[in-house]
């Protein structure tokens, strides 16, 4: 057997994801925090960079931090936010801070106040007691029944229903006090919570003699009542969002997107220093100033490619999604990355990437850039095929929803065949995916009877 070996050559483009493009990568993915943070590292380990960036002024709930690479984070705005019926606020009291006072000011230094005091330790930041009586018994070899009496004397305190061991006994509490309560709110939680939670109201109607008008007012009274009584008391820190674009619409109608510069960091150059350095005469410092310049050089134009590529994307939604800006029902329509990408000549990975954790304001609001990426589903009418946004199926199933008869709900079953007379078939499954999306409960729970 005779091997002959032979030389060839072959020409390929491939793409080497040197550590450079990979931080470059990284830092379109950033948000202002995280990009915020990467510079400050890249600033400890570059003697010639310092950060810098200017605060906001306090618009829509946006953050006002103050940051620079010589100095330590300052945050200069603390506003709270509202969730449904539980008002959240920050305090500079813990929930056990505020219980020990109202302790040593409401009762006397007595064997009592001590077992008082002790189970206050077990209260959770929801206000509700963690140990049972027996095993507070078992620890401290007090009489049950003057644990009994401790724990009665702590639920009196405030916030109402503190203390509580469940939820039916933290409701109960707080009914108990107010005088708002419907007669009969305090009996049925006490007697028949269960049945009442799963809306057996016809039970609890005929065993006390009353209407379901008048446990439907009892279930309103319920709402009002907060199942976290301790999270008014909560330190956790309020989450800020720095927007990374700015939407104004002129009197004339025309849609203006800029970059918000506001909370963009800056790098500064420390060119003194540089000078200064470059007037040794060493080969190794002069190597190694030169390396620190060449990354100075590289992260200004990072930054610059990365504020004109995430400004171009957004220009492109905006494009796309005119009537979200210029109509009062802020409809979205369908928009893949894929088209963005199309349009840009760009790959769908730096679109993805782009918009990541980036936001837009606008004069009605601040919004995520992934709100107004939705797939298209198709509809048939008289008119011929055409395509819809799953936010434009919400609206629809939100609108049919605002329309119903109180006493008669529509099914998820009813919404799909309304759905169906406007052209648009979806499954009942995929309907209830959306009607739970808007936080809108089953029909049974929707069904009222006043």
């Amino acid at each position: 057997m005779n091997f002959e070996q032979n030389y060839t050559q072959l020409q390929k483009q491939q793409l080497t994801m040197t550590p450079q493009l990979q931080q470059s990568i990284q830092m379109l993915q950033y948000n202002r925090k995280d990009l915020v943070d990467f510079l400050k590292q890249k600033s400890l380990e570059n003697p010639f960079i310092s950060i810098s960036v200017k605060s906001a002024p306090k618009i829509q709930g946006i953050s006002t931090e103050k940051y620079n690479s010589n100095q330590s984070r300052t945050n200069q705005s603390t506003s709270g936010s509202i969730w449904d019926t539980l008002a959240t606020t920050t305090s500079t009291t813990s929930l056990y801070s505020a219980v020990i006072d109202q302790i040593h000011l409401s009762f006397r230094d007595t064997a009592l106040r001590d077992l008082i005091i002790w189970l206050a330790q077990y209260i959770d930041h929801n206000g509700y007691l963690t140990l049972s009586l027996d095993d507070a018994s078992t620890l401290t070899q007090a009489e049950p029944l003057k644990l009994l009496d401790a724990l009665t004397l702590l639920q009196q305190l405030e916030p109402a229903g503190v203390g509580a061991r469940n939820l039916q006994e933290c409701l109960m509490l707080q009914t108990e006090r107010n005088g708002q309560a419907p007669n009969l709110a305090y009996l049925i939680l006490e007697e028949e919570f269960e049945a009442f939670a799963n809306r057996k109201w016809d039970h609890i109607a005929k065993r006390y003699g009353i209407s379901l008008g008048e446990v439907q007012e009892i279930s309103d009274f319920v709402k009002t009542l907060t199942p976290h009584p301790g999270a008014i008391f909560s330190n956790a820190p309020t989450q800020y969002i720095r927007p990374d674009l700015s939407v104004k619409v002129t009197d004339s109608q025309e849609i203006v997107v800029h970059s918000v510069k506001t909370g963009l960091p800056v790098i500064v150059f420390q060119k003194e220093y540089y000078e200064e350095l470059s007037m040794l005469q060493d080969k190794e410092v002069s190597t190694f100033i030169n390396e620190k310049q060449a990354e100075y050089e590289w992260l200004k134009k990072t930054l610059i490619q990365r504020e004109e590529t995430i400004l171009r994307i957004g220009i492109a939604i905006v494009n796309a999604q005119k009537e979200f800006f210029l109509s009062e029902d802020r409809p979205i329509q369908s928009l893949t990355l894929k088209t963005i990408a199309e349009e840009l000549a760009i790959h769908e990975s730096t679109v993805s990437r782009s918009i990541n954790g980036k936001y837009i304001t606008t004069e009605f609001g601040v919004f995520e850039l992934k709100k107004f990426f939705t797939n298209a589903l198709v509809t048939t009418s008289k008119e011929g095929t055409g395509s819809i946004s799953s936010d434009q199926i919400k609206k629809k199933i939100e609108l049919f929803v605002q329309a119903e008869d109180p006493k008669k709900p529509l099914s998820d079953q009813k919404l799909v065949d309304l759905l169906k007379k406007d052209g648009i078939e979806i499954s009942r499954r995929t309907v209830t995916k959306y009607r739970e999306a808007l936080f809108i409960s089953s029909s049974p729970k929707r069904k009222r009877f006043d």
